[in-house]
């Protein structure tokens, strides 16, 4: 076993730099910002359930489509519960499960370090795009 690879607890193994490995999959899905603030709304809820447009409101930004996709995902991967009220219109509710509740400390450490580092990630950005606008100005001979 490579250090790329590792052993689910069911035995399969898993390589991140196989495309078609289902961890990776999993780990392009859970890595995006409208996941993380999707659990951090649910989590801070729990174990109370959340409507759709509570959680459009509190996800500034997020598009009603890309709130309704990111749902339907986590909800696949079993890491969300949605229940529908049969109302006109209809009332939908999303909870974590027991499975997105340990999700939230991954994504909460991963919230936290970007916070505590986005003033030294800004620097560098700026420092490489100071770099790249003067080697524009003055490309070697």
């Amino acid at each position: 076993m490579t250090p790329s690879t590792s052993r689910s607890p069911n035995g399969h193994r898993g390589d991140l730099f196989d495309p078609g490995c289902p961890t990776r999959r999993l780990l392009d899905r859970i890595g995006t910002k409208w996941t993380s603030m999707a659990v951090k709304v649910l989590a801070e809820a729990s174990p109370d359930e959340v409507r759709f447009a509570e959680l459009q409101r509190r996800m500034a930004g997020v598009s009603q489509k890309m709130l309704s996709v990111t749902l339907q995902g986590l909800t696949r991967d079993g890491l969300v519960d949605r229940r529908v009220e049969a109302t006109v219109p209809p009332r939908v509710y999303y909870s974590l499960t027991p499975l997105g509740l340990t999700l939230d400390e991954p994504l909460a450490a991963l919230r936290e370090w970007a916070e505590q580092h986005m003033a030294e990630i800004d620097r560098a950005n700026r420092r490489s795009e100071e770099h790249n606008r003067r080697s524009e100005e003055h490309p070697p001979d």
